[in-house]
């Protein structure tokens, strides 16, 4: 009884955990159209991935390694938005996954099922991954606080921004290592195919009902936070996947949405 009550307390607090960043990082991802880069770095990550299995070092401390490297590389290539920046973020996407392929097939023996990386599952977190996610979420809290106007600036008129004698490179760069961050910390809970996905439903489905950028972050915490909620609640009483459940029941509202927006 009590091994089941912490069972769900971690996926609960990693829930509550994941809300965090979803409205923080999600809806600086939205404004900033930052989501393309931020898949690359997300699939990009399963190099982390091979690479630490094959060391036979920490996951967790093998992808934040990888996608940090991988998110200063995109930094570098577009902060000047040179042409065709989406081909080479295509191609560190496709290398990224393929390092992590081909360390995986070098690990002699290694036969864990490795779709637990790629689609996670929330209802097996463990309790050390949480304080990893805890840190993340501080990290993101700290430079909000810290950059809000700067944050703004950068992402509504960056011209403006550079007139002002805003760093906007280091604003880049930075939201770029947090966005790598928050990928890390979600390996486990929603895997590195379906982040992306539910980083951008609850920041769009709260921008087109709030006015500012405080509430929009707000709601979209809250939105996904009882998206999870339900996704938990249906997976366990179905017995199917809950990181599935959780992306069907975002992509539903999403579509929803989308309809009421077109009407």
């Amino acid at each position: 009884m009590i091994e089941t009550i912490t069972f769900f307390a971690n996926s609960f607090l990693a829930t509550a955990l994941l809300a965090i960043a979803i409205a923080i990082i999600g809806s600086i991802m939205l404004i900033n159209r930052y989501n393309y880069l931020a898949a690359s770095i997300a699939h990009g990550s399963y190099g982390g991935v091979g690479m630490a299995i094959y060391l036979g070092t920490g996951v967790v401390l093998g992808a934040t390694l990888f996608a940090v490297a991988l998110a200063l590389l995109l930094a570098y290539i577009t902060y000047k938005e040179n042409r065709r920046t989406d081909i080479l973020i295509g191609v560190l996407w496709a290398v990224g996954m393929s390092i992590g392929i081909i360390f995986i097939d070098l690990t002699p023996g290694y036969n864990v099922d490795l779709l637990a990386f790629l689609f996670g599952n929330i209802l097996l977190i463990p309790k050390s991954d949480l304080f990893f996610m805890a840190g993340v979420d501080l990290a993101l809290l700290i430079y909000l606080s810290t950059f809000y106007h700067h944050i703004l600036a950068v992402a509504y008129d960056k011209e403006f921004a550079l007139t002002r004698g805003l760093n906007v490179k280091l604003i880049h760069t930075l939201t770029l290592i947090l966005i790598a961050l928050t990928v890390v910390m979600s390996i486990r809970s929603i895997g590195l195919i379906l982040v992306i996905a539910l980083f951008s439903i609850p920041p769009y489905i709260a921008e087109k009902y709030t006015k500012n950028f405080i509430s929009m972050m707000i709601v979209a915490g809250i939105i996904s936070f009882i998206i999870m909620c339900i996704g938990l609640f249906v997976a366990s009483s179905l017995n199917i996947s809950a990181t599935a459940s959780i992306i069907i029941i975002a992509g539903v509202l999403f579509i929803l949405t989308f309809i009421r927006i077109k009407q």
